[in-house]
């Protein structure tokens, strides 16, 4: 079993550490509050006080921080998290963050004889909790096939690519979400407005082409108006803004993707932005001046 560090335990990071404990890893955690990691010390792991601390004397560094500033900051700084790892061990990213940024991390780590892999996940707080996520994974063969059991206590790795190609697919992932929970949203709230039965309309659906994860859970959670967040609408903008700022950098013109992500800036700029991402019939709902 391998030694792992492991930084950030929130929402998504705390499940994710929970199953490598199960799988029988020996896992160092750190968390910037350090009282929020005590389930994962009552479950056997190491709760360092100092960010150093995590990195020594482990094979893999696992950071699942919430944006690519952050991780850059926790991971590269001075006595940071990467500062005591010991040549050949593998950092693995499993956050949300801007392609360019992955690959300079990967550069950075082959500074200092350090593998690198890019691998976020999507399937929000259900799939962490079930180690059913999907992991998209970019680096060299070499490192993704050392770390491919390690991931695999976590969901269903995929190597995509090259540095970046994780996030790539992430961002894709992201659109895809972004703008299928738009559309859910939209269909419900029309067919609520003219006069049919929302529940019914999505048992109808079950089984059809327009059926999927998205209009099942996210459709489940509009319906019973239960917005407490699996993935809050404020990372949802963040990665579906790093789309198209990255589409546009490859001069590449997305339409839908550009309207979903004005319609949840429009909900962060409401106050709604610590909301599930499926709030966002509330943004249309403003729209069409109906109650909320």
């Amino acid at each position: 079993m391998a030694s792992i560090g492991f930084v950030g335990t929130g929402i998504m990071g705390m499940p994710m550490a929970m199953n490598l404990l199960k799988a029988g890893h020996q896992l160092k955690v750190w968390n910037r509050t350090p009282s929020k990691a005590n389930i994962l010390k009552d479950a056997g792991a190491h709760v360092c006080s100092e960010l150093e601390q995590v990195g020594k004397e482990v094979d893999f560094l696992i950071c699942m921080l919430s944006d690519g500033k952050t991780c850059d900051e926790i991971l590269f700084k001075e006595h940071g998290a990467v500062s005591q790892l010991k040549p050949e061990s593998t950092v693995i990213v499993m956050s949300s963050i801007p392609v360019e940024v992955a690959k300079t991390q990967s550069e950075k780590c082959k500074e200092r004889s350090l593998r690198y892999l890019d691998a976020p996940v999507s399937g929000g707080e259900k799939g962490a909790q079930n180690a059913s996520l999907a992991i998209m994974v970019g680096g060299e063969l070499s490192s993704f096939e050392r770390a491919e059991n390690i991931l695999k206590a976590m969901g269903r790795p995929i190597l995509v690519g090259g540095a970046g190609c994780g996030e790539l697919a992430k961002l894709v992932n992201q659109m895809i979400v972004a703008t299928t929970i738009a559309t859910v949203s939209e269909g419900l709230l029309l067919a609520s407005k003219a006069g049919a039965d929302p529940v019914k309309l999505k048992q109808a659906l079950t089984g059809g082409f327009a059926d999927s994860p998205i209009l099942q859970q996210h459709g489940e959670r509009i319906l019973t108006r239960n917005f407490k967040p699996g993935g809050t609408a404020k990372t949802q903008y963040k990665d579906i803004d790093t789309a198209v700022n990255y589409a546009k950098s490859l001069e590449l013109d997305l339409p839908i993707a550009q309207q979903v992500s004005k319609l949840f800036e429009n909900m962060l700029n409401a106050g709604d932005g610590e909301l599930d991402h499926s709030g966002l019939i509330r943004e249309l709902e403003r729209m069409n001046h109906l109650a909320l």
